[in-house]
């Protein structure tokens, strides 16, 4: 069974002393419509606390944003904490089809450019987008678009620059035609192994005489060795990075932002965004894109955590409040904070080239809440690409010296392993009608007896949810479950 402890101790050079690494969380805007000043507070200090530097405050076209927008900032401020802002301009939704309508683009920039908790990179105001490589702001091209009227206009140089990452879906290999336009390139797909579909696994198994239906059957270890090539892989950022020598930088060596991401599923019906589809995000995801991050962490200059709130493709590491997309039917008792939690380990490894020292006992647990291959009266369907997910619960435990863990999936199945002082990443198949619980013991004594509540491993479910159930504890510290309200076990 998969077992695979992996030890950090090595470090790394900076690329370059200019600038710090910078870890950022995308932060939907759209979703912070009943936000106060004090709820923003609290995403500020808890983002703060996992290792976060700053938001991408992704904005919409809601008239009610620019004022959330300024919560956040003034939110920022009180908190003491120097956390940092940016805009991030979602290009799928904002109008960018005349002059006129990069004026509010430019609005951003301009009234937050001397705000002290305003992102600066080489002396100039940080900005992304989602998209918008077939913007033109009413010019002859994307490039003279976002030249002319975001990057070199007059509104933004007399505020002192703007420091342009977009996340525009272009072939890296044509970066070069926006120098003047851009100052760099924001990888959003890399969170994710984007291009592991059905198609394509089944393609790759074909010479082990496997299949994805056979693989359902099989044991964790042969599902992950399978599959697991595809998570952490670098080659989009190695494709980026490659393709940005070719983009002039008015201010600098070209900046590359790579994405890291927990999950992602999403489950709108055709009568709503119709949208209905997973990337897999099996093999520890999470932790294993990170591991990648850090091993080759002068490609990065900046990395984006994708998301902290965007419930409605269930990649947030955020807590659940706000509001929701219509997602609450797969979101609602669904808490991500476990991953929020371990963020803060792998955020310092990435920033100072050195993971810390654990010093705290940890167990980390998620899993799905129905088999891959459950079949519901759900009009919207199954998720395309929903067989590449095997029935596994996934764990990672921190531990600060050896010891055993033993994950139990019903009361009568479980499986020891043995763990090593550092990151140890476990899995086992769950069980259906079961649940999750996971002990950690040494040299006799238990330190950690853990049964999240709430979470059944439902053999016959109702929807469909490929979401995941997070839960962890400590030795030391309140362990925490997706349920409010519901008691864990933790015993020191």
């Amino acid at each position: 069974m998969p077992h695979s402890p992996f030890h950090h101790r090595r470090t790394h050079a900076k690329k370059d002393a200019g600038n710090p690494k910078y870890v950022v969380a995308h932060h939907m805007v759209g979703n912070t419509y009943p936000y106060t000043v004090n709820d923003w507070l609290s995403d500020i200090n808890q983002a703060h606390a996992a290792g976060i530097d700053a938001f991408a405050l992704n904005i919409g076209s809601d008239s009610w944003q620019p004022t959330q927008v300024g919560n956040a900032y003034t939110a920022a401020q009180q908190s003491g904490t120097g956390f940092k802002l940016f805009i991030s301009f979602d290009m799928s939704v904002l109008p960018c089809d005349s002059p006129d309508a990069a004026g509010a683009l430019r609005n951003y920039i301009s009234t937050y450019a001397s705000h002290p908790n305003q992102l600066k990179y080489n002396g100039r105001s940080f900005a992304s987008t989602f998209s918008g490589e077939t913007c033109t702001f009413g010019q002859d091209n994307v490039q003279d678009g976002w030249r002319t009227q975001f990057t070199a206009h007059p509104d933004v140089t007399a505020a002192g620059g703007v420091h342009f990452v977009p996340a525009f879906f272009i072939d890296p290999a044509t970066f070069g035609q926006y120098s003047g336009a851009a100052n760099g390139m924001f990888n959003w797909n890399s969170g994710w192994p984007i291009e592991l579909t059905t198609q394509t696994a089944q393609n790759d198994l074909n010479p082990l005489g496997a299949s994805l239906t056979s693989l359902a059957s099989q044991t964790v270890s042969t599902v992950v060795s399978a599959l697991a090539k595809f998570v952490g892989a670098t080659d989009t950022d190695s494709q980026y990075v490659n393709g940005l020598k070719s983009l002039n930088s008015d201010d600098g060596s070209p900046t590359y932002m790579g994405a890291v991401s927990p999950w992602f599923f999403t489950h709108y019906g055709a009568d709503t965004y119709n949208k209905n589809w997973i990337y897999y995000a099996g093999s520890h995801l999470y932790p294993t894109r990170w591991d990648s991050i850090f091993q080759n962490r002068d490609m990065y200059d900046l990395v984006e955590i994708c998301t902290w709130n965007d419930f409605g493709e269930s990649h947030y590491i955020g807590p659940i409040h706000g509001a929701q997309p219509n997602s609450q039917a797969w979101v609602d008792g669904f808490d991500h904070t476990a991953w929020l939690d371990m963020t803060n380990y792998f955020a310092t490894g990435y920033k100072t080239g050195s993971y810390p020292v654990i010093t705290e006992d940890k167990l980390y647990l998620w899993a799905r809440p129905h088999p891959s291959n459950a079949n519901a009266p759900d009009p919207v369907g199954k998720p395309d690409n929903f067989q590449l997910d095997q029935d596994v619960l996934w764990a990672v435990v921190f531990a600060t010296a050896p010891g055993t863990v033993t994950l139990h999936t019903s009361d009568t199945t479980s499986q020891t392993f043995s763990v090593t002082a550092g990151v140890n990443k476990l899995s086992t198949n769950l069980t259906p009608g079961g649940y999750m619980r996971g002990t950690l013991a040494r040299n006799g004594q238990t330190v950690i007896d853990f049964t999240p509540q709430g979470y059944t491993f439902d053999a016959n479910p109702q929807t469909y949810n490929y979401n995941a159930f997070t839960a962890f504890a400590g030795a030391n510290s309140q362990p925490t479950s997706s349920v409010s309200g519901n008691s864990t076990t933790a015993t020191a």
